[in-house]
């Protein structure tokens, strides 16, 4: 995690919405109204249960998916209205790393053509020595060597494919990474090696980053920062460490409890909170808090009044009716 001191805005999203027409007058509402900001040389993480809208809010975020609503900065620059020599220059500032490095790369391809690839269109190489000499400063830089560049994809493991996808994606001198789910296809052995390089890229490269992931645990390590989305809305926003320390929302605080802990003794005490119920349809979402059939604190007004995101504590946000202050008497109980 970055340790500089955060001041330029580098994404900012304000009311981002998504939707998909599924059928005459009905919509998926992949991504609903979501808004966050991510400075200069910050990781931002987004968790959630596999549906939630994660991977769809990162895409429309950078441009991939055109969006339904809400809007997206790029240091200033309003993403999905950006010209095409916009377009071009922001694709060379912004990378994505893929969750599938055996989809995200053609398994019979060159390595070096594919690091190379980057480098020949946005032409940051005067010449065939000086791009030579980048690709195999890049290999290097993500533990593999320039031995390798000659060899096709389909010869590596999981891991050397995810690291050859971190060099392609580092050869424009991004200034900005769109991770989704990168270790989620990997072996568990080879998780940590992936999330430490990513780290110390980060650290080394200045890169502000979006993290997408399931796993707590490692957004926890990696991020600055993180976000809770469920059913498509973000319900909780803070920093990382305050959000381990203190979660606010019900959801938050059930996932947490799902996070294993190293510690045979603490793990033993801990009540983990089963959530009970099935997660709504995106398509058909239940009126007022989209989390009320599955909460234990579900109060009368969680069924009929969307929760707003609020500030509960300095920095620390949350969709929940328990921190309203109308109802002051269940929030003062709850915190």
């Amino acid at each position: 995690m970055s340790d500089t001191i955060r001041k330029q805005a580098e994404l900012e999203v304000k009311n981002l919405k998504k939707y998909y027409k599924i059928a005459k007058g009905k919509s998926l509402k992949a991504v609903d109204d979501v808004s966050f900001t991510i400075y200069q040389g910050e990781t931002m993480g987004i968790v959630g249960e596999s549906g939630c809208g994660k991977t769809t809010c990162g895409k429309t975020c950078i441009g991939i998916l055109p969006k339904s609503g809400g809007e997206v900065y790029f240091r200033g620059k309003d993403v999905h209205a950006m010209s095409r020599k916009e377009k071009f220059i922001f694709t060379k500032d912004v990378q994505m790393i893929f969750q599938d490095p055996y989809a995200s790369l053609d398994p019979h391809q060159k390595v070096y053509d594919i690091i190379a690839e980057g480098i020949q269109i946005h032409k940051l190489a005067k010449d065939k020595n000086e791009e030579q000499k980048r690709v195999f400063e890049l290999l290097e830089m993500v533990g593999l060597t320039a031995e390798h560049a000659s060899r096709n994809v389909h010869e590596f493991s999981g891991g050397q494919r995810q690291r050859i996808g971190i060099a392609r994606a580092l050869s424009v001198n991004p200034k900005f990474l769109f991770c989704d789910e990168p270790i989620s296809a990997l072996d568990v052995s080879i998780q940590a090696q992936i999330v430490n390089l990513l780290m110390k890229l980060q650290k080394e490269q200045g890169l502000t980053m979006l993290f997408i992931a399931h796993d707590l645990s490692v957004v926890k390590h990696i991020s600055d920062k993180i976000g809770v989305m469920y059913l498509g809305k973000m319900v909780e926003l803070s920093d990382s460490s305050q959000l381990y320390s203190n979660p606010l929302h019900p959801y938050t605080k059930a996932l947490l409890t799902a996070v294993p802990i190293a510690d045979p003794d603490i793990s033993r005490k801990r009540q983990r909170i089963i959530l009970e119920g099935d997660v709504p349809s995106p398509v058909n979402p239940p009126a007022g808090c989209r989390f009320s059939g599955r909460c234990k604190n579900c109060m009368e007004i969680c069924k009929k009044e969307e929760p707003k995101m609020r500030e509960v504590a300095e920095g620390h946000w949350t969709a929940c009716h328990l921190y309203d202050s109308k109802n002051e008497e269940v929030y003062q109980h709850e915190v």
